[in-house]
């Protein structure tokens, strides 16, 4: 397995690189009062710095630990990502791992490769699960943006997959709703939800929140909740019981404000946790303290 120093030559962004796109790295910002973890991140994937030196693993943890964001969930959405997550989580004592196929990536792999691909591909996020640093199966899911009528019937097996995946070995399950709320509740209700249910980058509204928390799952935000019209995602946290909140970059993607369009990184939650605090009507020090308690009672302490 290749090493993990360097992990953003692997992979690209697939962001908008375009000229009008402007990729400075924002600058640090004013550190948290107490440390909180970044639930959500893809340190594999590399987006701006042209011309300029690839960003490490440990450059990544040490930017975001100057402002206090001192842990990182890493997610595998692919077979490479995953191998390439489960190593660094071995690799970094700050990183555990999550592994699965992306709603988009299991149709992807069927249509291009047959069903015997997808199968093969399942059994190796099957056997990368169990590893012990490897703390929840996700991001897994529907995505009906991306994925046409051809595509989603498989695209729902595979999230049936891992929700059974997720059961069977006593772990969380991270979940990718884009434009499917209702299909996603369904599966989630018909299935039958693992122990722990976390909605990656949650986009419903205030009545979903109540819907899912009521039911004891937790809504990880990212940096859509920032953005000047997210007033549904605001009072989606208003609604939302202080310990179901979790904070995430969905880095190199999702920039908070002021920064929306450059790339993204977890040393950029501190924007992300402001927004948090003042939509919940809390202090700072006290939504920083909950992110970091309902990250280790999702994901375990490490």
């Amino acid at each position: 397995m290749a090493s993990t120093d360097e992990p953003v030559r692997a992979r690209a962004s697939t962001q908008e690189t375009g000229h009008s796109r402007d990729l400075e790295r924002p600058p640090l910002p004013e550190p948290l009062p107490s440390p909180v973890i970044d639930t959500h991140c893809h340190l594999d994937i590399h987006d701006g710095d042209v011309g300029a030196p690839w960003l490490t693993v440990e450059t990544a943890l040490e930017q975001a630990s100057s402002v206090g964001v001192t842990r990182i969930v890493q997610v595998g959405c692919d077979l490479a990502s995953a191998r390439w997550s489960a190593q660094a989580a071995n690799d970094y004592d700050a990183i555990v791992a999550t592994v699965a196929l992306h709603p988009n990536e299991a149709p992807r792999i069927a249509a291009a490769h047959g069903r015997r691909a997808f199968d093969e591909a399942c059994a190796e996020i099957e056997e990368l699960a169990k590893a012990p640093r490897v703390r929840a199966i996700g991001e897994t899911g529907l995505d009906h943006f991306r994925t046409g009528e051809e595509g989603r019937e498989l695209q729902e097996e595979s999230f049936r997959w891992h929700l059974d995946l997720a059961k069977r070995l006593g772990k969380p399950v991270v979940i990718h709703d884009r434009d499917a709320h209702d299909d996603v509740l369904r599966v989630l209700e018909s299935e039958g939800a693992p122990d722990i249910v976390v909605f990656h980058c949650y986009s419903g509204d205030a009545d979903m929140a109540r819907y899912c928390t009521d039911r004891g799952w937790y809504l990880s935000f990212a940096g859509p909740v920032t953005f000047k019209n997210a007033n549904a995602l605001r009072e989606a946290v208003a609604a939302a019981p202080l310990d179901r909140i979790l904070v995430e970059t969905d880095a190199p993607y999702l920039t908070p404000m002021p920064y929306r369009g450059r790339p993204n990184a977890s040393y950029l939650i501190p924007h992300t946790a402001r927004v948090l605090a003042a939509s919940a009507d809390v202090y700072l020090e006290t939504m920083s303290k909950a992110l970091w308690d309902n990250a280790q009672r999702v994901f375990g302490p490490w």
